[in-house]
């Protein structure tokens, strides 16, 4: 079973992300800001990032950009999530090296889907 960290500092979205993720059968661990998910995703690597890019502490993107510039951690898949869906910040995380970017609120089954795409890929 995959193992899925969702960072996300929205209490309520972080739940209802939890819970559909969890839902479709993977093993879910939470962070409510940038710092503890850096800490997680180094103390235990997890396969899939769902990633928040405005968190308090550390920034979606500096984590991203950690993560894939880290020969131990790059190979995590990193889904970043954006209230904002500017193009600008498609671009962004794609030059830190996210491998998907999805804009809030997000679609249950796209989420899934996403998520399984990335996993498989």
């Amino acid at each position: 079973m995959a193992k899925i960290l969702i960072a996300e500092d929205d209490e309520s979205t972080r739940e209802l992300l939890k819970y559909i993720v969890m839902s479709a059968g993977f093993e879910v661990t939470t962070a409510a800001d940038g710092q503890i998910a850096l800490n997680m995703i180094t103390n235990a690597p997890p396969d899939l990032v769902v990633l928040d890019i405005m968190l308090p502490e550390v920034h979606g993107f500096s984590i991203c950009h950690q993560v894939k510039s880290n020969e131990a951690l790059k190979k995590i898949k990193v889904l970043m999530l954006s209230a904002k869906a500017f193009p600008a910040d498609r671009r962004q995380a794609e030059n830190v090296g996210a491998d998907g970017f999805m804009s809030k609120p997000v679609n249950p089954e796209e989420l899934i889907q996403k998520i399984k795409s990335l996993l498989s890929a």
